[in-house]
């Protein structure tokens, strides 16, 4: 819509006026005309134009006009003045004889003003946008996107860019958006006006902004490979505490690039839109404020942190070496080895007897037209490997965010072997091209269950483009969504498949076995320091089995509601044959733990499955459960490696997806052409 400007003028004395070109001057002819005027005429330069309304037509004809209510003189010009004061109009009156009365003039200065962003985001900042003040999703949506400065430019003393006010690298401008200020006009404005750049105050704390200054020479100089422009520095200009400043308008054509800097990711309290005003100030008098006449706008929206499911290429492996592990790091190493990934070992030192990695961190990213980077969100789980992300991770093009939560609220469903996200679904026709989060949670009906930490869901849920989905954990002691869950890619279908953790998959096969005459092969046979059982004794365990209703029901409300909310049907879940025995704590309710290595907590690198080995009973040399697996993963064009993690990691309650973490490739779509109002 165009900018409209109401202006007063006096048929006494000359007025001077700055316009803004593409805006409109309105004049009341008859408040601006003297006693007795019953015609008027208008006269002005050549580049000035007028229509009158409510005709919405410039008049031809010389002579004077009746004067009757409600006749508004619209003003345009299309171009900026050179000099000032250079156009004019002039509005002359007449009395019922058509004597004049007097003039009312009007001298114009015209100046072209701009603030722009790369609204409809190709990478380039274009001229006047018409939707730059506006934010809209969907591939035909517009607005500028804006990255949280999280990564950090230092190699020593590393803290995210975001909590230091300078910039100590040219490069970390390259992590911002650029704003530009066009100006046209003459070689300065009349006296008393100027520009200024102004932010609310909620906005001061999610942003800042800087002001390329060419030519700069003090410790912000940047460096001649990353400033193509030549030597530069770049002060602060915006922020919490200078929530206004004044820009200086340079005269002619010019051009004012400024690189604004997001401080805050998506969360509860924050939507993510931010506004930047620019505004034009004329003076009254030196006794009384200016008053604003033109006002220009953009908004920016906040890129949210993406997770990244299994289906997508894995490009970075990590696992903690400690002192007991060393069959399972060498059997990761060759696994890791045939997928084709980069293998990153943390040291024992540096993990400090951690191995839960998979717990600690979750891997996502960041996106923009002009810039995209990992982002690590760091756990509040708060163990031996606390420091890992922001010490070993945090650099240059690699970011972190955490949530800080109270000791009192952390539990074990913290840990981020409870935060997972679903490939690309679709739900009753509504599209979901990024996947949905899951995270595990108490039951509904629960009283004094453990559930994540609400900082950590409000973050997720804020996040808005990978809707979460809520699973029930409380029942496991460990209480981890991927000690039930996991996904695979598949060449047919949605493309990938849900495997579940299934008891009764289990008892099936055992029974099977039994009917067979199998009943004597043992279950963790050759296993160090584990008393072999026989599938007779398991079966023959009522405790066992009511546990394992038990584990099998919880699984059931879990299936329901994947199936509801991603869209999936049977066809699309494989049956993994689980076990669960009790885990029994003084004063607390007996929890579930996994009775074999749970052969669901894999880790998944492209076609290659990295799955704990069972040690199931052998029928014909061959593990009963192994073949299981492989069966009923047969015809996805999957490859399933089975590594020992029984005493490293089995024992401690977890399995191969606990102690290992991989950051993986990013979509190619987009996240700002969701559909998402």
């Amino acid at each position: 819509m165009i900018q409209s400007r109401t202006l007063r003028v006096g048929y006494d004395k000359p007025t001077s006026v700055v316009y803004v070109v593409g805006t409109e001057l309105n004049v009341d002819l008859n408040r601006s005309a003297p006693p007795n005027s019953k015609f008027f005429s208008v006269k002005c330069t050549s580049n000035v134009h007028y229509f009158i309304m409510p005709w919405r037509q410039r008049t031809s004809n010389p002579s004077p006009i009746p004067l009757i209510e409600g006749l508004i003189l619209v003003i345009i010009m299309s171009s900026a003045s050179e000099e000032i004061n250079e156009s004019k109009v002039s509005i002359l009156y007449y009395d019922e004889n058509k004597k004049k009365l007097g003039d009312a003039v009007l001298h114009l200065t015209a100046v072209e003003i701009s603030l722009d962003v790369d609204a409809d985001r190709d990478g380039v900042v274009e001229k006047n946008n018409p939707n730059k003040g506006s934010w809209k999703w969907g591939p035909g949506g517009h607005g500028a996107i804006l990255l949280v400065n999280c990564d950090c430019e230092r190699i020593y003393w590393k803290r995210p860019d975001l909590e230091q006010r300078l910039i100590s690298e040219a490069s970390d401008i390259e992590d911002m958006s650029l704003m530009v200020l066009r100006t046209r006009g003459p070689a300065h404005l009349p006296e008393g006006y100027r520009l200024t750049m102004h932010i609310s105050q909620g906005d001061g704390e999610t942003i800042r902004v800087y002001r390329f200054k060419k030519g700069g020479n003090n410790s912000l100089l940047a460096k001649p490979d990353h400033d193509t422009e030549g030597l530069a520095e770049y002060p602060l200009f915006i922020e919490s505490g200078t929530l206004s400043n004044e820009v200086p308008y340079s005269g002619g054509a010019a051009e004012m690039k400024f690189y604004v800097e997001g401080l805050k990711f998506l969360d509860k309290d924050f939507d993510g839109l931010i506004t930047i005003n620019l505004s034009l100030l004329e003076p009254i008098s030196k006794d009384v404020p200016e008053t604003p006449i033109f006002t220009d706008k953009v908004v920016f929206k906040v890129a949210p942190w993406i997770m990244t499911p299994n289906i997508l290429q894995p490009e970075e492996v990590f696992v903690c070496s400690t002192s007991d592990n060393s069959t399972f790091l060498e059997q990761m190493k060759n696994f890791v080895q045939k997928s084709g990934c980069h293998l990153r070992i943390c040291s024992n030192y540096v993990s400090r007897g951690d191995r839960w990695i998979q717990d600690e961190m979750e891997f996502g990213y960041i996106d923009s037209p002009h810039q995209q980077f990992p982002v690590v969100l760091d756990s509040p789980r708060d163990r031996g490997l606390m420091d890992f992300p922001l010490h070993e991770l945090l650099g240059p093009d690699f970011g972190y965010v955490t949530r800080v939560a109270e000791r009192k609220d952390v539990s074990s469903l913290d840990s981020f072997g409870n935060l997972d996200v679903s490939p690309p679904v679709t739900v009753n026709g509504k599209n979901y091209p990024l996947g949905r989060i899951l995270l595990g949670v108490a039951f509904p009906t629960a009283t004094g269950g453990r559930s994540m930490t609400k900082v950590v869901q409000d973050f997720l849920w804020a996040q808005k483009v990978q809707e979460p989905v809520a699973l029930f954990t409380d029942w496991l002691l460990v209480g981890h969504v991927d000690e039930f869950m996991t996904f695979v890619p598949a060449p047919d279908r949605k493309g990938f498949r849900l495997l579940l953790a299934s008891p009764d998959a289990a008892y099936k096969l055992f029974k099977g076995l039994q009917k067979d005459g199998h009943g004597q092969a043992k279950l963790f046979e050759g296993v160090e320091g584990q008393e072999p059982v026989t599938v007779d004794e398991v079966l023959s365990n009522d405790s066992l089995l009511t546990q394992n209703k038990y584990a099998q029901s919880c699984i059931d409300w879990n299936r329901d509601v994947l199936k509801r909310e991603l869209g999936l049907f049977d066809c699309d879940i494989i049956d993994v044959p689980i076990l669960f025995r009790p885990w029994e704590k003084t004063g607390q309710q007996p929890r579930a733990v996994a009775y074999y290595p749970d052969m669901v907590n894999m880790i998944v690198l492209g076609k290659n499955l990295g799955i704990p080995k069972p040690f199931g009973p052998k029928v014909n040399g061959r593990c009963a459960l192994e073949a299981e697996m492989c069966s009923l993963l047969e015809g996805l064009d999957l490859s399933c490696t089975f590594i020992d993690d029984f005493t490293s990691y089995h024992q401690g309650q977890g399995e191969v997806h606990c102690g290992t973490n991989v950051r993986r490739k990013w979509f190619d779509f987009k996240w700002w052409n969701l559909r998402c109002e």
